[in-house]
Parts: C-alpha cells; structure tokens; sequence
C-alpha cells in the first residue's frame, strides 16, 4: 500500500484524504491547526461559504451529499439593499437554481469526521510543518512542545492554504514562478443575530447585497436565524478600515450608509471593534507539480479573492479532477502530476480574474438600471436558446463547464452585449426580434 501525506486539514485536505483513501492508500493528514472535531463551534461566527455545483459534485464522490445538505440553507439569488432601504432581487440562474450557504466549520468538522471512518486515513494535529527534503520526500513537522517528527511518504499532497510551507518549499526550485496581489480591499465579519424567537430577520434564501460603489456588506443564512455579515471596505482613504477609528463613528457610517441594516443590527460597534479585519490576496504559482513527488492543490496553488464564492468550490473541484484522471491514468505518477497541474493552471488563473471582475460587478453594477436590463436581455436569449447562451455567471457557478472556457466564452458575450447596450433605445427595444436578431447574428459570426 503507497503511503501518502496531506498537509492541511482544511476542506481541500480533508476531501482530498476521503478520496485517497477510498483508492487504498495508507494516508496521513498533518495539521498545524488544534483538531477541530474536538472544538466546540459557535453558531454563525465561522466564515460562510456558497456550496455551488462544482462543490456538490466532489462531496458526492467522497458520499457526503446527503449529510452535508443537512446543514446547508438555499439562497436563490441576489437581495439588493439600496442607500434608502429599497429591495430588489436578481435571480442566480433559472428552475429554482441555487447556491448553497454553509458554515465553514461545520462543513470542515463533518468532513474530518468522515475522513475518521477510514482505516487507512490518520490524523496528526498542532503539526507545524517546517521543511520538506525533495529528494527523499521527507516532511520535518514540529509540535507544540518543540518536538521534532521526520515523515517520509511515497506522494505528498499540499493543501496547507495560501500561505502553504509546501508551496514555499517549492518556490526555492529552479523555474518555480509565484505572485502574490493583496487588493487594496480588506473584509470584517459582523454577526446579525437571529430575532427572539429564532427566526432570520432578513429573507433567509438570498445573499443579501449592500453596493455602495467603493464598497459593499454582504449578508449569508445561518441555520441559527443569524446572518454571517462582511463588510469588504477599502483600508485607506475617506470611508475606509483607517478612518473609521471611534465608535461614534462606526455608528454615524453604518447609519448613513446602510440604514436598514444598521435599523436590526445590535451591538453593531462592538461587534466591529472586537472582530478582526483581514486582508485579501490572490496566489498564483506554476509549475503545481514537483516531478512526481509533490502536487499543490486548493489555496496552496490558487488562492482567490471570495467574489465568485468559487473559492471553496474550486478547491474541491481539484480534488475531483484529480480523482477521474487517477482513475484514466492509474499510477503513472509523472504523467498524472504533471496532466493535472497543466490543465488545471489555466482553471485557477481564469477563476482569480473572473473573481476580481465579479468585485466590482457586486460593489458598482448590482443596483444600477442598465446592468439589472443587461441581465434581463442576456437571460432572455438564454432561455429561448439554452444551446447557443448560457450566461457567464452560469457557466461558472451552475455547470462544470472549465473556467478557462467559460471566462473565454464570457469575453466574447461581453463584447456582443457591450454592442447591443449602447443602441440608443435598447430601453424601449431590449425585448424585440430586432434585438434578439442582432445576438444571434454576433453568435454566428463569432464561431
């Protein structure tokens, strides 16, 4: 039996080591991180994700889909807040398509705690890994205490995050190429709480938007009735994380700037002094592969910023991915590592992009007339002619569609809806043959 280590217990390493395991490999799994199946979770105040197709998708090959779906809320589009409180709404895809709002804790406790049923998969917590020697693949990890343990594996698996040791190992091989972009935009959590009687104060199947331009609050469901909120906010200049410096003027902002939610939100002072503000950054590295020796895999090898809400589902995607090819290669490991880290690159550089574009969409364009026509037109066309349109945002969150094609395809809709927008009375004629005509010319001429 070939023993392999992953390095990183988060959602990519866990679902990784489900995988492995159910091939028969002897896995261990090293976590910097205290075990979290033996922590005691807080209702809501882990971050939220958005559980989407690609996500599902892996969760049933690892045969979680149902349990995972227990603790899941449907959020079935957008809920735009306006500077007065005013609501509309901008549906994600069609049929009642969804995406998923889950705790991030919870998810990754489950998953560890279905990596436990396996008897081939072992688990070793407040592992700090330290160094990795490429020439045996011997792993250096140091506990707690100071400790030393020397782990020496046939595959190594990185999935330690973005800021990955295993990554930064590999950054110090010949013809390694790494960036890393920090926006100039960072993220605070705030928690809404459920009402008294347990019920959400907001409609608990949306993500609930608040575009204000420079910036934007996003709300997510918790099954609790509370909301995990983020407030993504510049770090410098007039509003921002610098200037905001007292409570009073925490309380004049929010009350200006997001009245309604500044109307149900208790404690909104605190809760944004006590929580911490974090940064956003973008990883992109290549090659994902050290020969047949090590594969990066998740943040390690693709960390994006949260805009897509792709982030996660991404991650698991890799791991799916990886898991068919293993199935159509088998164990020529040169051939699979590297297969997977050339197909896959260009996946997470499309992702990153597509990710930063979807920032200013949600912050600028979610509220504005013309965008809200936009997408009207683009959903027409594709409801009458599923086979020639599908929308970007579901090629990327409703099919498994490569995101290197979508955002291509993406590109080219882009240049044909820009035409289309700026006929000087697309107002009046947005839902005409004329209109419709015009697209379906620029499809055919495209291809």
């Amino acid at each position: 039996m070939q023993k392999v280590v992953v390095v990183g217990a988060g959602l990519v390493g866990s679902l990784q080591a489900i995988l492995l395991a159910k091939k028969g490999f002897e896995v261990e799994v090293y976590e910097r991180r205290p075990d979290l199946r033996k922590v005691e979770l807080k209702g809501g105040r882990s971050i939220n994700l958005a559980l989407s197709t690609r996500g599902w998708k892996a969760l049933k090959l690892a045969g979680m889909e149902k349990q995972i779906e227990e603790i899941t809320i449907p959020m079935y589009g957008r809920r735009m807040h306006d500077e007065n409180g005013n609501l509309s709404f901008q549906p994600y895809g069609k049929n009642d398509q969804a995406i998923y709002s889950v705790s991030r804790g919870d998810l990754n406790k489950r998953m560890l705690l279905e990596a436990s049923k396996y008897d081939n998969v072992s688990f070793f917590f407040d592992q700090k890994c330290n160094d990795l020697d490429l020439k045996t693949n011997t792993l250096e990890f140091e506990d707690k205490e100071g400790n030393i343990k020397k782990v020496t594996a046939d595959r190594i698996f990185g999935t330690d995050g973005a800021f990955s040791a295993v990554r930064t190992r590999l950054m110090k091989t010949d013809r390694f190429n790494y960036s890393q972009q920090y926006l100039t935009h960072g993220y605070k959590e705030l928690l809404l709480p459920a009402n008294e009687d347990g019920s959400h104060k907001l409609d608990k199947n949306a993500l609930h938007i608040w575009p204000r331009g420079k910036f934007m609050l996003i709300a997510l469901p918790n099954e609790d009735g509370s909301y995990t909120c983020t407030l993504f906010f510049p770090y410098d200049g007039e509003y921002s994380f610098n200037s905001l410096e007292t409570k009073e003027q925490v309380e004049d902002f929010f009350k200006k700037t997001f009245p309604d939610f500044y109307d149900i939100m208790p404690n909104l002072a605190d809760e944004y002094f006590e929580n911490p503000t974090s940064s956003l950054v973008i990883i992109r590295c290549e090659p994902w592969n050290y020969e047949d020796k090590v594969l990066l895999m998740g943040d390690s090898s693709h960390a994006i910023v949260p805009f897509y809400g792709q982030g996660m589902n991404a991650g698991f995607e890799d791991c799916s991915v990886f898991s068919e090819m293993y199935d159509e290669l088998g164990s020529d490991w040169h051939k699979l590592f590297d297969e997977f880290s050339k197909q896959r690159k260009p996946d997470g550089d499309a992702i990153a992009q597509l990710a930063l574009d979807n920032y200013i969409e949600m912050r600028d364009l979610v509220g504005d007339e013309m965008f809200l026509l936009r997408k009207k037109i683009e959903n027409k066309i594709y409801d009458k002619h599923p086979d020639k349109w599908m929308p970007l945002y579901s090629q990327v969150t409703f099919s498994h569609i490569r995101y290197s094609e979508a955002y291509e395809t993406g590109q080219k809709q882009k240049r044909i809806m820009d035409k289309v927008m700026d006929r000087d009375n697309i107002k009046e004629k947005w839902d005409s043959d004329e209109v419709e005509n015009q697209i379906l010319e620029a499809l055919n001429d495209a291809d």
